[in-house]
């Protein structure tokens, strides 16, 4: 039984504003071991659980994050950007590194959604996504991706918001709320010691929801795009099959959502290339 996590920074325990999440900066630097605490009481959970083995992708920002010193040696780490699949790298893999079931640990909800840090790929530029006419969160897209390869989600983890986003898009998982939603940029924190065993403790029970499903069938999705500036819908109708839906908005049609989630990266990737420091 081998178990992929998807780990981001947002959800993690004590984490409530920019400076904790953006590499470089004290507060990063003082909130990686926390984020280190949760991810590594998912990996302990599973072993508890009986997994044979966990991978850990790295999902945030740099993608170098993890202190992978603090870990519990039998993990193995997936680090460093420029992956195929960003946050749910692994999900394709086949032979002995395919996964039975994937975590989202650290979550949170998405772009225009109420929650601590609530945002979707682009911390501020995209005000909205939409997947199939659904408002669609990280989460929610990363789900979809991984269902067509029969993988399910089988734990998440994050602020309350993120967690009853979860219950859209994974019922049947196990999610643990490390903080609850005040603001965007305030949360009621538990501690890291509380947090990791709570953690722990559902990822031990999760293990007994792994296992492939039969993979959801490739059809075709769509997704749409808002923007908070007009350029910014204008420049990534390069992209061949994205077009205007609005001042501020675009769509596009895939026939996979492998391919869909490929063409959001590439716009999300186009339109943080045209920000200015100032304007926007």
């Amino acid at each position: 039984m081998r178990i992929l996590i998807s780990a981001d920074m947002e959800g993690a325990t004590g984490v409530t504003w920019p400076g904790d999440v953006l590499p470089g900066t004290p507060l990063w630097e003082r909130c990686r071991p926390m984020f280190t605490s949760d991810v590594d009481a998912a990996v302990r959970g599973f072993y508890d659980g009986g997994a044979d083995s966990v991978l850990v992708n790295e999902a945030h920002w740099s993608m170098r994050n993890l202190l992978i010193e603090r870990m519990d040696e039998r993990v193995e780490m997936l680090t460093g950007k420029h992956k195929d699949l960003s946050m749910v790298e692994g999900a394709q893999y086949e032979g002995a590194r395919a996964a039975d079931a994937i975590a989202f640990v650290g979550y949170h909800a998405g772009a225009g959604m109420e929650g601590v840090l609530a945002h979707t790929f682009l911390a501020n530029q995209i005000t909205g996504v939409w997947l199939d006419g659904r408002r669609a969160s990280e989460g929610l897209l990363n789900a979809a991706l991984v269902a067509e390869y029969g993988i399910p989600v089988i734990l998440v983890t994050g602020d309350d918001l993120a967690c009853r986003d979860a219950e859209g898009y994974a019922p049947e998982a196990r999610k643990v709320a490390v903080k609850d939603h005040v603001s965007r940029y305030a949360a009621i924190c538990r501690t890291p010691t509380r947090t990791a065993k709570d953690i722990r403790a559902a990822a031990r029970e999760a293990v007994a929801l792994a296992g492939r499903h039969e993979p959801v069938p490739a059809a075709p999705h769509t997704i749409e795009v808002e923007f908070d500036a007009a350029h910014l819908s204008q420049i990534v109708t390069s992209i061949p099959g994205v077009s205007r839906a609005g001042e501020r908005k675009v769509s596009f049609e895939s026939p996979t959502m492998y391919e869909a989630y490929r063409t959001f990266k590439s716009v999300c990737s186009i339109a943080s290339g045209a920000v200015e420091e100032q304007y926007g």
